[in-house]
Order: C-alpha cells, then sequence, then structure tokens
C-alpha cells in the first residue's frame, strides 16, 4: 500500500473537529480534509495561531477556543459545539518539565490523555461517525500506572511521563473502540501514530534529546508534518477495522500502515484500571 492524500474519498459534506490543529501535524490535517471538502473545526488553545491556519482555507475552515489542561474548558466547548462526523483527538505535548494543569494533572497525562478522554466522553453523543486517538512510537517507554498517572509518587521524569501518556491513548483507544462495540454502537475508533515527523514539538523539549532530533532531521530520518498526518487520515477517511492502529511502513516514516502496539492495550485489566482513574479524575463517565 502506498497510500497518500490524493488517495484519500472525497469528504464533502462531513465535518471534522481537529485538535491542536494550530500547528505541525493537526494543521496539516486540517489542510488536507479542506481540500478534500470536509468542513473543519480546529480546537486549539492558542486562537491567534489557529487563525493563522484557518483563514486561508475559507469558510471551510472554523476555530474554537478548547485548552485540554483545563477541564472547564474541555467542558465548555464541549457543550458549545454540534453535531459532527469525526473527532481527531490530536494535540499534544512533548518532554516538558514537571508541570501540572489547571485541575493539578501533570501535564502531559493531563493533556494527551485526560483531556482527550474528557472530551471524547463529553461529546460521544454528538459524533456520527468515528474518533480518532493519535499515540506515538514513545508507547513503548511508558508504563500504566492508574494508581499515579499524576506522579505523586514517583521521581519525575519528563520522558518517561511521555511515555506513560502515549501509552495511555493506544490503551485508551483499543477500550474504547471494546466498549462502543459491546454497547451496540455505530461509532468506530481509529488509532494512528505519525512515526518521526519533523515539528517544533519534536525540538522542543530543551534536553539533549533535542541534538538527536535535530541530526535526524538533517539526515533526513524522519518526514515532514504533511506525511506525518497520513497515518491518522487513513484512519479517518478509510474503511478500517475498529480499534486497528495505523503508523508509517517502516515505524519512522513511510505510507500509512498497520502497526504493532503494545500487548498491555490488550490487557484488560489494565484497560479497566486506566479506564476507571481517567473517570475518577475528570468526573467524566462515558453513555455507552
Amino acid at each position: 500500500m502506498n497510500w497518500s492524500a490524493i488517495d484519500m474519498p472525497a469528504q464533502e459534506g462531513r465535518r471534522y473537529v481537529v485538535t491542536g490543529a494550530n500547528a505541525g501535524i493537526g494543521a496539516a490535517m486540517a489542510t488536507r480534509l479542506v481540500a478534500a471538502g470536509a468542513h473543519v473545526t480546529l480546537a486549539c488553545r492558542n486562537l491567534e495561531k489557529a487563525a493563522a491556519v484557518a483563514d486561508p482555507l475559507g469558510e471551510s475552515a472554523t476555530v474554537a477556543h478548547l485548552d485540554l489542561a483545563d477541564l472547564s474548558s474541555v467542558r465548555e466547548f464541549a457543550d458549545g459545539i454540534g453535531e459532527f462526523d469525526v473527532l481527531i483527538n490530536n494535540a499534544g505535548v512533548m518532554a516538558l518539565p514537571m508541570t501540572r494543569t489547571v485541575d493539578g494533572f501533570e501535564m502531559q497525562m493531563g493533556t494527551n490523555h485526560l483531556g482527550h478522554f474528557a472530551l471524547t466522553g463529553l461529546v460521544l453523543g454528538k459524533v456520527r461517525e468515528r474518533v480518532i486517538v493519535m499515540s506515538s512510537l514513545a508507547q513503548n517507554l511508558g508504563q500504566i500506572r492508574p494508581d499515579d498517572l499524576n506522579w505523586t509518587t514517583r521521581r519525575y521524569n519528563r520522558w518517561s511521563a511521555y511515555g506513560d501518556s502515549k501509552l495511555a491513548n493506544m490503551v485508551f483507544g483499543r477500550e474504547l473502540a471494546r466498549r462502543l462495540t459491546a454497547g451496540g454502537s455505530h461509532v468506530t475508533v481509529g488509532i494512528a501514530h505519525p512515526g518521526y515527523a519533523m515539528t517544533d514539538l519534536m525540538t522542543g523539549s530543551d534536553t539533549p534529546v533535542d541534538y538527536l532530533m535535530r541530526a535526524g532531521e538533517k539526515l533526513k530520518v524522519g518526514q515532514s508534518p504533511d506525511a506525518g498526518a497520513m497515518p491518522a487520515l487513513y484512519a479517518a477517511t478509510m474503511d478500517v477495522p475498529t480499534g486497528s492502529y495505523w503508523g508509517p511502513k517502516w515505524a519512522l516514516r513511510g505510507a500509512p500502515s498497520p502497526a504493532r502496539y503494545r500487548g498491555v492495550a490488550d490487557d484488560q485489566s489494565a484497560r479497566d484500571r486506566l479506564w476507571a482513574a481517567s473517570e475518577e479524575l475528570t468526573e467524566v463517565s462515558f453513555d455507552l
């Protein structure tokens, strides 16, 4: 398979919500979807940056405020959005020093997983077709620690915390697919990762890893944000099995292809414990 944006089915009449669409992979997703005929809501914290992406796209792109690190903002966004076809949970932060969200969550877990968990639960009744969850190769660095999602008992490590959040995305996506199917819902779930996509996120950790990322860019190990968006766009627009996971063919780069994920994502006990902890922390329950 050598799928690219030119193979995307026409999207006329379809409505998308893409979180974090103000830059990088999210901006590429919004641009490609609008080009295919869709209407896209760019759900972003930074409205100025989001407008810079949306304005050239015309009336098919709108901007709405969403701060995933603030559950009151998540609830306000969910209350204000109408029905739409596909939710793409794309926004994320990476390798931050210990910082906490408005609600006291570790920032990476709070933004990457808990914010999206709450958003998905609150808007699920308005989603007509599909939810896309963005994970990462960094899930291989993570653990599922439902008793300490917010790093209150462990010594903090920014890269381990990032890995935890991306593994949580993977586990959440797999379990959401199972629960929707078991509940008889027609809504399906796709999960994706961008491989090694060269965005500002990749070189902003202020750690020695940034030098490796920049070296990879010069050696052309990675791929563009547009190429990094392709696995998620494939999962969002093609007929794929619910709960399936997609990434670049050669892991770091390449056309969309079925991807491997950690076995813990299919451990029902781990799934249930993460789900219960996420519900408790966010105070959001899913109507399934």
